[in-house]
């Protein structure tokens, strides 16, 4: 049996303060991203998926959004799930 695993990250997104909330508006239909924090076109995330790929992959993509001045990984944890029916 192999283990599963879950990535979680957080990340810090800065958007044009002009277009914060439309950039806010498009990370909400990201799947399993949330928006935790947001501050004068500074926005806080955390992402969540079953690789760093997967993670890094999202991040990408939301530094190429329009609006988007830049998006950084600020901390990645990697859990073990003991029952992989089981997410923490």
């Amino acid at each position: 049996m192999s283990e599963a695993v879950l990535h979680i990250s957080s990340a810090v997104v800065v958007a044009f303060p002009h277009r914060c909330a439309e950039v806010v508006a498009q990370l909400r239909t990201l799947p399993d991203t949330e928006v935790h924090y947001v501050e004068n076109g500074k926005i806080v995330l955390v992402l969540e998926g079953a690789t760093t790929g997967e993670i890094g992959a999202r991040l990408a993509a939301i530094g190429l959004m329009d609006g988007v001045l830049a998006a950084n990984l600020v901390f990645e944890q990697i859990d073990i799930l003991d029952d992989p029916g089981v997410v923490p």
